[in-house]
């Protein structure tokens, strides 16, 4: 058998080409040629669409999110405008059409979140994880009813006793693994990974330069446990709990905002507190049969239970003044008002189900794979919601006449939002897919299709999502792939998109609908004796049924009815490869639109509207200490749109934030390094790796714009937009060990 390993092992997906020679008729004997895309193992996957990250890389990035979000969100289709959020927004999707996996299991992101500050730590561990694989879109069948991306991450299995930490000044983690017992075969039967985390941003915002006492604290666990009966089954259970403690009390802050011509300050003054609380925990039983290299069989049990509480009663009032810019003295007050935010809301999710999987390889060339998941759903949700907003001594909406003493107007809230929802659905899904590679004349071709249907007792209702994929490399003398993919995809409803704006749950709500199209080339070379990969797509997507929301912050609240439709294009290029020998990084570049049209009033670009991006992650050492080491991450995006205060018209607000501009900095020195470690003595000797960092958050210490605060004004009729700003610079000291 002769073998040809080529560059695109790089990144692209899996993809094995085979040949079946005619016979010589002299030897009378087949020979067979294989080209190898990429290594066969865990996490392999058919998948075109799918970029390969480095777990070493997402764990190196200096990123306050987390390491793989951290990463991912360098790419050029992913988006996000807060560096305290591990959630992103993938060619104009929004955070909730985002498909995450562990293991091949779908997990849930904490519902309630409303500020980035709250979130904490992102599910994924960068410490346990071996495959990081990510689409941006027109992703296989076996992946779940979203519409933008699907992260899939396969967590690793220890070989040996180890131990691995890190220290910082935001927080620490501490994973041990276990490996024990062989086979016949010299494999171990039984290992184990264990680890934990801990965090407190407070450090990070108190550069915020707001007078406010935080008190975030963020923790959470994890095992990975796989026992080998034989080579051929296995069985492994993942383990998840976390507990995030949100406590803020405001005193006072002052913001300044307007243009050269207008400055303007809001001056407020606070009273109140904040206290949220999730709790999230999830346990997977996976059986894993192989009889043959033809065959293999899963079979995953799963339960996932989420309790969230929010609790806030915050009273503020506030100031709306102009200043001169020289002196800083107050030269006109616009308004004088105060408002009052009250909320006691809680959410209990609950799933369990059971999901089986197969995959059929008749050949080397083919796969045939067909699934099927159960899931029972409990949801209990309590929502008390309200805001009360006075403006120079009238709450407001006010109806009255402004200054008539006859007809002072009634006493009404912004909004109030009541709701006591109680639902136990079932949702059961199904898939079937087949890929095929050949040879069309002297070019390689790989084809990927199926389709996935899926049905909420909710709703009464039943989705059928086709899906393929096409792939060509030419036989030319430059190296390069065509690949084609899209299908129909569609948001399934849960928690947050069947809750309308009166709090009551919309039995009636339908599944969004996205027809995806996307051309895309990968292009090969070397420059300088070094690897580099420039990958180029083009997508259109077509959209119906959709439900406008409104975005502020992270929170995505929805109208609850599907009376929009809209559109979305853009193209993604991103040059991949050794900028610096035996070190991989990158650049990325997007440009994307995305519009809606709701109630057929004319189409308004969404609240995720992108426009152009511009990203980079790269690292570097010093060739004559290759122990130092430096990563950048570089990201500059045009503003979002602010999108509509809740209960609003948003053709009435098409304000644009302004752009997001933002450098990271990672900087290490590598005491033991395991490509350099010699044989060391006494304490000592017991560790494989110890390294001392400094990350440098946002260096350049700009001031980015995470949202509005709409501050109303009885007199004009007027609202003002406050920008809610972002961190500041931030020093963080990180030690890192490792002991096998």
């Amino acid at each position: 058998m002769k073998k040809l390993v080529l560059p695109l092992s790089l990144i692209v997906p899996a993809l094995v080409f085979s040949q079946a020679k005619k016979k010589d008729t002299a030897t009378k004997v087949n020979s067979i040629e294989e080209v190898v895309f990429q290594k066969k193992g865990t996490g392999r996957t058919n998948d075109l669409t799918t970029v390969k990250i480095s777990a070493k890389d997402a764990q190196n990035v200096a990123s306050i999110s987390g390491g793989i979000e951290g990463i991912i969100k360098t790419l050029p289709s992913v988006n996000s405008n807060t560096e305290l959020s591990s959630q992103y927004m993938v060619r104009g999707g929004n955070y909730d059409e985002n498909l995450i996996y562990i293991n091949d299991i779908e997990i849930y992101r904490p519902f309630l979140i409303r500020n980035s500050q709250q979130e904490g730590l992102s599910i994924i561990n960068p410490d346990m994880v071996s495959t990081v694989n990510f689409s941006a879109g027109g992703f296989e069948p076996r992946y779940g009813d979203k519409m933008s991306s699907a992260l899939n991450i396969y967590y690793r299995e220890p070989q040996k006793f180890e131990l691995s930490g890190e220290g910082s000044l935001i927080g620490g983690r501490l994973t041990a693994g276990f490996a024990g017992g062989k086979d016949k075969d010299d494999n171990r039967k039984f290992t184990a990974l264990f680890s934990g985390r801990y965090r407190n941003t407070n450090l990070v915002l108190n550069t915020l330069k707001e007078d406010t006492d935080f008190n975030p604290k963020y923790m959470d666990f994890q095992t990975y446990l796989n026992y080998h009966f034989s080579p051929k089954f296995t069985l492994s259970f993942i383990g998840y709990y976390s507990k995030n403690d949100y406590e803020m009390i405001p005193k006072e802050r002052e913001v300044d905002f307007g243009s050269l011509q207008q400055p303007l300050k809001l001056s407020v003054a606070y009273g109140g507190r904040e206290d949220d609380k999730y709790k999230n925990m999830m346990g997977t039983v996976s059986m894993n049969f192989k009889p043959s290299d033809k065959w293999r069989f899963t079979l995953d049990a799963f339960a996932y239970q989420n309790r969230e509480r929010e609790y806030y009663s915050i009273a503020s009032s506030y100031k709306l003044s102009t200043f001169d810019p020289l002196t800083g003295e107050p030269v006109t007050s616009y308004d004088a008002g105060g408002q009052i935010e009250h909320a006691r809301n809680d959410l209990f999710v609950k799933t369990y189900g059971a999901q089986f999987r197969t995959r059929f390889s008749p050949n080397v060339n083919t796969d045939i794979e067909v699934g099927f998941k159960y899931e029972k759903e409990n949801l209990k949700d309590l929502t008390n919601e309200w805001k009360l907003l006075d403006s120079a001594g009238y709450s407001l909406p006010h109806d009255a006449l402004i200054n008539d003493p006859r007809n002072p107007g009634d006493l009404e809230l912004l909004y109030h939002i009541s709701g006591k929802n109680h639902i136990e659905p079932t949702r059961m899904s199904a898939y079937a897919q087949y890929s095929q590679k050949f040879f069309w004349g002297s070019n390689k071709v790989f084809v990927n299709a199926g389709a996935r249907v899926a049905h909420w007792s909710f709703n009464n209702e039943t989705i059928f999502s086709p899906r393929a994929q096409f792939a060509i490399k030419p036989d030319w003398d430059t190296d390069m792939l065509f690949r084609i993919s899209g299908g129909i995809y569609y948001q399934a409803p849960f928690y947050k998109e069947i809750k309308d704006l009166d709090g009551n749950f919309n039995s009636n709500i339908k599944s969004q609908r996205s027809i995806q199209a996307i051309l895309a080339n990968d292009y090969e070379f070397y420059f300088d004796d070094r690897p580099f990969k420039l990958t180029t797509e083009l997508y259109y997507k077509k959209m119906d049924n959709l439900i406008p929301y409104y975005m502020d912050n992270v929170r995505i609240r929805y109208t609850g009815k599907n009376n929009a439709s809209g559109y979305a294009y853009g193209i993604d290029t991103r040059l991949f490869g050794e900028f610096v020998p035996g070190v991989d990084s990158w650049l990325s570049a997007s440009y994307a639109r995305v519009y809606e049209n709701i109630d057929g009033k004319g189409d308004i670009p969404r609240p995720t509207d992108q426009r152009f991006r511009f990203a980079m992650f790269y690292q570097d050492y010093m060739p004559k200490f290759p122990q130092m080491r430096v990563n950048l991450t570089l990201v500059y995006a045009m503003g979002l749109p602010t999108g509509a205060p809740v209960l609003t018209d948003p053709y009435q607000y098409q304000k644009t934030l302004p752009s997001y501009k933002r450098v990271d900095l990672g900087l290490s020195y590598a005491f033991i390094d395991p490509k350099e470690k010699k044989t060391g003595y006494g304490f000592w000797g017991k560790f494989e790796e110890l390294t001392l960092g400094v990350q440098v958050f946002n260096a350049f210490n700009i001031r980015n714009t995470v949202a509005n605060q709409w501050i109303a004004d009885a007199n004009t009729n007027l609202m003002y937009p406050v920008p809610v700003r972002l961190t500041g610079r931030f020093f963080n000291v990180k030690l890192e060990f490792k002991i096998k």
